[in-house]
């Protein structure tokens, strides 16, 4: 019997590194900030449907598993937003060599962690801290 030499598919050779992470993580954030996007319709929902439905959307939002929801919310929006600017660059042919990509999915990495931090503190100092 014959055995022919059939070729793996490419992704079976690489490395892992963290640029290929980046790029799977910004699918993985898309995801999520689908469900964001649902949970924002529930909100606008309750908005429109008085101050009873409201009070009791804002009252499940309390609970401490809806703020862990609600913060890695917020990392998916940073990361899928500083990756996606990332890919606008290399859209119009900058930042395609192999320094340079690394470079910025450093500064994707750095970019999301500023943005977490800084409305992480706006939250928490906006009215002396968070209960």
């Amino acid at each position: 019997m014959l055995e022919r030499s059939r070729p793996l598919s490419p992704f079976l050779h690489y490395r892992w590194q963290y640029t290929n992470t980046l790029s799977i993580l910004h699918r993985v954030t898309g995801i999520a900030l689908a469900g964001g996007y649902l949970l924002l319709m529930c909100w606008l929902m309750a908005v429109a449907q008085g101050e009873v439905a409201y009070g009791r959307f804002v009252d499940r939002l309390a609970h401490p598993l809806f703020k862990v929801l609600l913060v890695l919310g917020l990392a998916s929006f940073a990361h899928h937003f500083c990756n996606g600017l990332r890919h606008l660059f290399w859209d119009a042919g900058l930042g395609l060599e192999r320094r340079e990509a690394r470079r910025s999915a450093w500064m994707v990495v750095v970019g999301v962690i500023l943005i977490i931090a800084l409305v992480g503190s706006v939250l928490h100092f906006r009215d002396g801290g968070m209960p």
